[in-house]
């Protein structure tokens, strides 16, 4: 859970994705398309992905992937983050955590 909690604080904006998950490639060409260029870590290409997927479950990560966090804050998975989007606060969010600047 350190890892997680480490590689979420680096950036202002971190998504943890599978390479296979077509709902985290949305979820990443909505923050391109906002301006932002996240911290994207593929849980299936990293060395220690199953030890950091099972660390995202212990924080509440029902599915594990996509997973994004906003200035070191977990923001949720694909539901929570295109509501956040549909109700305008998702691009607010990245401009207060400096993913974007306007």
């Amino acid at each position: 859970m350190d890892r997680i909690r480490d590689l979420a604080s680096k950036k202002a904006a971190v998504i943890f994705t599978k390479s296979s998950c077509c709902m985290c490639y949305s979820i990443k060409q909505l923050f391109y398309e906002l301006g932002a260029s996240p911290a994207v870590h593929e849980l299936d290409k990293e060395a220690r992905g199953r030890e950091m997927e099972l660390a995202l479950i212990g924080l509440g990560c029902n599915p594990t992937v996509p997973a994004v966090f906003i200035g070191g804050v977990f923001v949720g998975s694909t539901t929570d983050v295109i509501s956040l989007h549909v109700d305008g606060s998702l691009k607010q969010m990245l401009i207060n955590a400096k993913a974007i600047w306007f």
